[in-house]
């Protein structure tokens, strides 16, 4: 039972039978310590209206990174108190509990040392409320997880991969390395000829080894956990203007663990 609510009670029995304040808080089990304390800070509307904003935004963001976002926005309330008003209003989400991996012994991923030196990449899918099946091909840059770009659609052979390439090579300039998986659209004469031309190494991982990819395939599940799993698209123009907010999102206002809570933006700009 809080604290508050055993007060009341100690009021109560003191009010109701006349006795003093040790033998009623021994009776409700609390302290004089506790029956005397009067708090400071009573008046908690403008962390209840800061943390329902950025819920209502970000609804599958959890107390760290909402607290880190408080912080970056200029508030600097107790971690306690926030975290006090974040579960009495319930905004705890339930989490599954992880299951146990195998061992194994992964090939290191090095961490680039400028932007531009290596692009991981990958693909997804998920299907809109009519259930059509849709794909997305996720492209981030390894040295700030920057997330370059989304490309949406019910079918992305080897030809749209290299046009959507082309078009973030123009606007970001091309990459030094690139990492893949073994799937056809990356073995295809067509891609290999491509990266050839733009003189761009291609790393694949070993088959049947995702975490050799694992800074893609970590964003695959923020993308997934954030976006795909939050919504039932009606058709593909959805997904996309969803997407399009959220990348700006990602890339400008969510902190991210590895980059010692820095946006992708902030720690470029820092580099």
């Amino acid at each position: 039972m809080p604290v508050a609510e055993r007060k009341v009670w100690a009021q109560e029995l003191q009010a109701t039978h006349q006795i003093g304040v040790t033998m009623s808080c021994k009776v409700v089990s609390i302290s004089r310590t506790a029956f005397y304390y009067q708090p400071t800070l009573t008046d908690d509307s403008a962390i209840i209206d800061a943390l329902n904003d950025l819920v209502e935004k970000h609804q599958r963001w959890g107390f760290p990174k909402c607290f880190k976002r408080l912080r970056k926005l200029g508030y600097h309330w107790n971690h306690k108190r926030v975290y006090r008003v974040y579960t009495e209003l319930k905004l705890n989400l339930r989490r599954k509990s992880k299951r146990r991996l195998p061992p194994r012994n992964p090939e290191p991923l090095t961490v680039p040392n400028h932007q531009g030196h290596t692009w991981s990449m990958d693909f997804m899918s998920d299907q809109l409320h009519n259930k059509v099946r849709y794909r997305t091909f996720n492209i981030i840059d390894d040295f700030n997880r920057q997330l370059l770009g989304i490309d949406i659609a019910t079918s992305i052979p080897s030809l749209r991969v290299i046009r959507y390439l082309d078009r973030l090579g123009e606007w970001h300039g091309y990459p030094e390395k690139i990492r893949v998986d073994n799937g056809s659209e990356f073995t295809s004469s067509v891609f290999t000829d491509w990266a050839l031309a733009h003189s761009i190494r291609i790393d694949y991982i070993k088959p049947g080894c995702p975490y050799q990819n694992g800074y893609i395939e970590r964003f695959n599940r923020t993308y997934r956990h954030e976006v795909l799993d939050l919504y039932w698209f009606k058709n593909l123009q959805e997904v996309k203007q969803i997407t399009d907010e959220w990348i700006e999102i990602y890339n400008t206002q969510r902190p991210h663990d590895s980059l010692n809570d820095m946006t992708p933006t902030e720690y470029r700009n820092a580099a």
